[in-house]
C-alpha cells in the first residue's frame, strides 16, 4: 500500500503514523509513506513498473485525473469519490427511528464522511414533523474537544473547510433558503461548525450541487415516489442513499431504481468489512469492501492442455 501524504503534513506527524503501524505489528515494508506533493508523487509512481494496482479514495475532480494517468499506463484502478446521498423520508416511515439514525448519519464525523446524508427528501405528509424532530436531535449535540465525555460532534479537518461549508451556507440564504439551526462557525478556537439545517432549497443553489462535506443537512419535500427518485437521480454522483419506509414495494423498487452503488433503508447498514462498498457514475467505480474488494487485485488466467 502506498499512502500519499500532501506538503501539510508534518515529518513529525508522519514518523508517528510509521509508529503506529509498528506497533501494531505491521511488518516492515508492507505500508510505505510516501512525503511530498501529491501531484508529483502520482505522476512518478503510478507509470512505475513496480506499481500494478491503484487505489483511490478522494474527491471526484483529483480521481479521474488518477484514472486517465492509470489508464494511459493500463494499471488496474478502485476509485471511490465523491458523493452527494440522498435521504428519502417517506410518509410511512417510523419517524422516531428516522430521526435518530439519520441525525447520527449526518453529524458522524462532523459530516466528513463520503456516504454521509445530505439532501434530505421528505414526504409532504411528515415534512414539518421530521424536520422539527430532526432540529431537536441537531441541536442537542454538543460540539467540542473529543476527549471530553458529553462531546458529540469535533472540528472539521483543517482551517479551510469553516469557510469553504459557511461560503455554501451564505450561497443558500442569498437565494432564499431558510436556517432553521445553525449556520455558522462555533464560538471559540479550532475549525468548528455548528450542526446546520437548510429548508426551502432549489436545484441551482451550489449545496444542492456539491458535495458540501461537513455538518451541514439541506430538506425539501416530494409528493410521490417517482419525484423522489428523480430528485436522488438528478446528481452525477452516486456512492450511498438512504430511505425510510414500512412498504417493501416502495424499498424493492428504491432499490432497483436509485442510482447509486449503496443503498440503505430503514438502517445505517453501510461501509460493514463483509460488504461491498463503492460507487457509480462520478463517485468511482469498484469495491474497497467485502469479497469484491479482492477481485482488481486478482488476475484471471486460462490455462488448457490437451492429453499427449
Amino acid at each position: 500500500s502506498i499512502i500519499l501524504k500532501g506538503p501539510e503534513e508534518t515529518p513529525a506527524s508522519v514518523a508517528e503514523l510509521i509508529r503506529c503501524y509498528v506497533d501494531a505489528g505491521v511488518p516492515a515494508g508492507v505500508v510505505n509513506l510516501v512525503y511530498g506533493v501529491p501531484a508529483e508523487i502520482s505522476e512518478y509512481l503510478i507509470p512505475h513498473p513496480v506499481i500494478r494496482k491503484i487505489s483511490f479514495t478522494g474527491s471526484t475532480a483529483v480521481g479521474k485525473q488518477l484514472a486517465a494517468l492509470a489508464g494511459a499506463h493500463m494499471k488496474r484502478n478502485t476509485m471511490e469519490l465523491g458523493g452527494h446521498a440522498p435521504t428519502m423520508i417517506f410518509d410511512d416511515a417510523d419517524m422516531k427511528s428516522a430521526v435518530k439514525m439519520a441525525s447520527i448519519g449526518k453529524f458522524m464525523n462532523a459530516g466528513q464522511v463520503c456516504i454521509a446524508p445530505t439532501r434530505f427528501l421528505v414526504q409532504e405528509g411528515v415534512y414539518e414533523e421530521f424536520v422539527d424532530q430532526f432540529v431537536k436531535a441537531a441541536g442537542s449535540i454538543k460540539v467540542g474537544n473529543g476527549l471530553e465525555e458529553d462531546t458529540r460532534m469535533g472540528p472539521l479537518v483543517h482551517d479551510r473547510r469553516p469557510g469553504a461549508v459557511g461560503d455554501m451556507v451564505d450561497d443558500a440564504k442569498k437565494q432564499g433558503a431558510d436556517v432553521r439551526l445553525g449556520g455558522k462557525t462555533a464560538d471559540g478556537p479550532g475549525y468548528f461548525f455548528e450542526p446546520t439545517v437548510l429548508t426551502n432549497l432549489t436545484p441551482e443553489m451550489k449545496i444542492m450541487n456539491e458535495e458540501p462535506f461537513g455538518p451541514v443537512a439541506v430538506f425539501n419535500t416530494f409528493k410521490d415516489t417517482d419525484e423522489a427518485i428523480a430528485e436522488a437521480n438528478r446528481l452525477p454522483y452516486g456512492l450511498a442513499a438512504y430511505a425510510f419506509t414500512s412498504s417493501m414495494k416502495t424499498a424493492h423498487r428504491l432499490g432497483q431504481e436509485i442510482e447509486a452503488g449503496m443503498i440503505s433503508i430503514n438502517h445505517l447498514g453501510l461501509a460493514l468489512p463483509e460488504t461491498p462498498f463503492g460507487g457509480v457514475k462520478d463517485s468511482g467505480y469498484g469495491s474497497e469492501g467485502g469479497s469484491e474488494a479482492i477481485e482488481s487485485y486478482l488476475e484471471t488466467r486460462f490455462v488448457t492442455t490437451a492429453a499427449v
